[in-house]
């Protein structure tokens, strides 16, 4: 009887330890880090002197929607956007648009008469308060009656916008075919205007210590740069749009965008404020 119940005693003492042994491989698993804390170098490098001179990664940015797209040729934007920019003396007004109006050439209407023949201008000069309009590329740049005296541009600039938004969903032409197919090369341009520079305008500027450069000729477009006394002048802009533009328009009336690089600030004339 003894030797029964010390052979139950001891089968029952194993089955024991047996039982006992597998709770001990939870107790080391538990001490190993578990899938939602891992630790740093198992998913990232220790940081280090070096590691900081690197850049972070970028993160993902989700971007509203800009105004204005950029669209490369073959490209073409479902809706018309428009976006105004009034020159900081409120003298004119730039209608920026993601459509092209007269791709790598420009084009000046001085007034209504002018604009005949052409869809966009004829529209646009609807409005009794525009004064002048010059299409060059993908912009407009209207002047208005009174100049700086009618105040805010937002009303105008608004139903302009919509006038041209009209006309390119349209799809009209834009420009009278005349102008288009009476375009001179580009190099003519540069010594038609270059002629009226060394015949009409230097000659007037230099009495007052000025001179006009010719720096640049795109399509029709031409960029100049004043130097001596014109640089810096309180006059300069009058210069420019009632002597210079006068006398380029005058003599070379295909001439479109005429564009002022010259840094004025920089001027050493006296009279400039």
């Amino acid at each position: 009887m003894t030797s029964i119940l010390k052979t139950l005693s001891a089968l029952f003492s194993d089955s024991k330890s047996e039982i006992n042994m597998p709770s001990a491989k939870p107790a080391e698993e538990n001490n190993m880090p578990s899938t939602n804390q891992e630790p740093v170098s198992s998913t990232a490098e220790e940081p280090t002197a070096e590691n900081f001179s690197e850049p972070p990664a970028q993160r993902r940015i989700i971007q509203a929607p800009v105004l204005v797209e950029s669209l490369g040729e073959g490209q073409a934007s479902e809706k018309v956007f428009i976006k105004a920019e009034p020159a900081e003396n409120g003298d004119q007004c730039k209608l920026m648009v993601n459509r092209s109006l007269f791709a790598g050439y420009s084009w000046f209407f001085k007034d209504f008469e002018s604009a005949a023949g052409s869809p966009l201008a004829e529209k646009i000069f609807s409005s009794d308060l525009v004064d002048t309009l010059l299409i060059h590329n993908s912009t407009a740049i209207v002047t208005k009656f009174g100049g700086k005296m009618q105040g805010d541009w937002l009303p105008l600039a608004k139903e302009l916008g919509q006038i041209i938004r009209e006309v390119l969903e349209s799809g009209s032409p834009l420009l009278s075919d005349d102008i288009i197919k009476n375009l001179p090369p580009e190099e003519q341009v540069r010594k038609d205007i270059q002629k009226v520079i060394d015949t009409e305008v230097n000659p007037g500027v230099a009495a007052h210590g000025g001179k006009i450069v010719l720096t640049s000729v795109t399509g029709n477009s031409v960029t100049i740069q004043m130097g001596g006394g014109c640089q810096g002048c309180s006059a300069a802009d009058l210069t420019l749009k009632q002597g210079i533009h006068s006398s380029f328009r005058k003599a070379v009336p295909y001439v479109g965008a005429i564009y002022d690089e010259t840094d004025h600030a920089a001027g050493m004339n006296p009279y400039y404020s």
